[in-house]
């Protein structure tokens, strides 16, 4: 390791952080914590991630906890509630974990369940929240025509927009031809924070909403960058982050021009443990607000020497492609 990188890893601090309830496939979330001139900035690639992927957060990780963030317009970001892919007897205890939320997101399209298992957690949430605004989150997890069809048996729940129903940018432009009279607004995620040019998708027409990520698109200036080229509405969103990420988050929604949709970013309330006090929705907000962990937190929370080893190696191998 030369000295650069050793440095930097000296820099690093990594977590592991149980959650409420299983998300993602996950139970426990790893984090990697940087301190910097200007704060502490958050490195959490999901563990099957390439180092070439892993190196825009951790570009993102670095520029935040090096440089000051940009100027904001608003101090307090409103957040939505994400629902798990949960039975429908889990639904009020998940969502009485986020305080006053407007919006909430339904995961779908979960490996191993249906379309009815879906329309049963998602008929729940209408009848727990009448007035809700609800949107579905399938990750890619359909086809075309299954797309079609979950679109058509969701329709009746009044949905806000669906995101990233089918994988490919392709696959979201004919849905999007399809289900364009059901007037329900197409949102890209994957598409955009997964492809190599994130802007594909508004230039091929297929989605009306971008959902953005500060660290897969390599931080908030970047991020910024390309909603204002791309010029679609968009709705910021975390990746499973702990509060320190979640305030990237936060830096991002609070300096865009326009916020129209409520953001991702109340996920800290499925995280059973947290680095700081916790970046939880009150009143269905969250402030924008640096976030630092405390030590007390940071060592109870610390990973095996076994995980903080491996989480050096993902360093090594990322450092490379920033």
């Amino acid at each position: 390791m030369d000295l650069a990188l050793e440095r930097l890893a000296d820099r690093m601090h990594v977590v592991s952080l149980p959650l409420v309830t299983r998300f993602r496939g996950v139970e426990v979330r790893e984090v990697a914590l940087f301190s910097g001139a200007a704060g502490w900035g958050e490195w959490s690639p999901f563990l099957e991630y390439p180092p070439e992927e892993a190196a825009r957060w951790l570009r993102a990780a670095l520029e935040d906890a090096d440089l000051e963030r940009p100027a904001v317009l608003r101090d307090r970001i409103p957040v939505n509630a994400t629902l798990p892919a949960v039975a429908p007897d889990a639904v009020a205890g998940v969502l009485a974990r986020y305080d006053g939320c407007r919006t909430v997101k339904v995961k779908v399209a979960e490996l191993g369940q249906t379309l009815d298992d879906d329309v049963a957690r998602v008929a729940e949430v209408r009848a727990l929240l009448p007035d809700a605004r609800i949107r579905v989150d399938a990750n890619g997890g359909w086809n075309v025509d299954e797309a079609e069809h979950a679109v058509r048996a969701l329709e009746r729940f009044d949905l806000e927009y669906v995101e990233q129903p089918c994988a490919t940018v392709p696959e979201l432009a004919e849905l999007r031809m399809r289900v364009h009279r059901l007037a329900i607004p197409i949102a890209a995620d994957e598409s955009v924070r997964k492809a190599e040019d994130p802007l594909l998708v508004a230039r091929a027409g297929a989605a009306d909403v971008l959902v953005v990520k500060v660290q897969p698109l390599g931080g908030v200036r970047a991020a910024l960058a390309i909603v204002a080229e791309a010029g679609l509405p968009a709705v910021v969103s975390s990746a499973l982050d702990s509060s320190v990420g979640l305030s990237m988050g936060a830096a991002l929604a609070g300096a865009m021009p326009t916020l129209p949709h409520d953001c991702g970013l109340g996920t800290g309330a499925l995280l059973a443990a947290d680095v700081a006090d916790p970046l939880v929705p009150v009143g269905g907000t969250i402030p924008v607000a640096r976030v630092a962990p405390t030590p007390e937190l940071l060592a109870a929370h610390a990973a095996t020497a076994e995980r903080t080893a491996a989480w050096r190696d993902r360093l090594a191998a990322a450092h490379p492609h920033l």
